[in-house]
């Protein structure tokens, strides 16, 4: 006979349990974050043009602000795996838009920097990057826009 832990309480805050019908999808705050981020997808692939995705924006555009820095930093400050911003590198290099060249301090390490070309780019979507978060924010008074940032920041 093999013994079972005691399931855990599902009281509520409110201290009576929650029926299974208490669970509305349209109310959950991952549901509603995705709804929020595929309207802002679609603005961005609708705004943005010339080809470049999300992450490949966010790699340019960290590339534009901090200058040359390493791979690996910049998918840290880009919140993309190893993986992920080896292949947005790459493609961007296909593009001609970065160079890679290996630090000259440690091989190992591979320093990503924008090209000229990149340089250009990045400044022409620039203010379409700023329009496509004025659009995706417009619902909201300028108030509740500072309010949520500052309240999505806290949950990242």
């Amino acid at each position: 006979m093999t013994s079972r832990k005691p399931a855990p309480s599902r009281q509520g805050g409110n201290g009576r349990k929650p029926d299974d019908d208490d669970y509305v999808l349209d109310s959950q705050v991952g549901f509603i974050l995705r709804q929020v981020s595929q309207r802002h997808a679609v603005i961005f692939d609708e705004l943005i043009g010339e080809g470049v995705t999300p992450t490949q924006w966010a790699a340019l555009s960290k590339l534009q602000e901090i200058g040359p820095t390493s791979q690996n930093l910049l998918g840290r400050l880009t919140s993309m795996d190893a993986a992920t911003i080896k292949g947005v590198v790459l493609r961007l290099g296909k593009r001609q838009l970065v160079e890679t060249n290996p630090d000259p301090g440690d091989a190992r390490r591979l320093v990503v920097r924008l090209t000229e070309q990149g340089r250009r780019l990045t400044r022409k979507l620039t203010p379409r990057a700023a329009a496509i978060s004025q659009v995706t924010m417009a619902p909201l008074t300028p108030e509740e826009q500072t309010r949520l940032l500052a309240l999505l920041t806290k949950l990242r």
